[in-house]
């Protein structure tokens, strides 16, 4: 699971310390409220509608879980299958 990697891939990467030092994993994250993301220390307005979006992304299956941002496959341009 790589919370860090899904917090990178939305612009958010320095809120990954405090993730892991808070414990939140991919039972902890779908869970997260607005509240919770301020005693994380997400302090700006913005940062915690992203994050808030991207959680209600990941409980409705629109998002892939984090576990899967760094093995998506790499899609090839129709030229350079051969």
């Amino acid at each position: 699971m790589d919370i860090g990697g899904w917090l990178r891939s939305l612009g958010l990467e320095e809120y990954e310390t405090a993730f892991r030092e808070n414990k939140v994993d991919v039972v902890v994250l779908p869970k997260l409220t607005a509240e919770d993301l301020k005693d994380l220390g997400v302090a700006a307005v913005g940062d915690r509608r992203k994050l808030l979006e991207a959680i209600a992304d990941l409980r409705l299956g629109t998002e892939p879980i984090p576990s899967q941002l760094s093995h998506r496959p790499k899609i090839l341009p129709p030229s350079a299958v051969r």
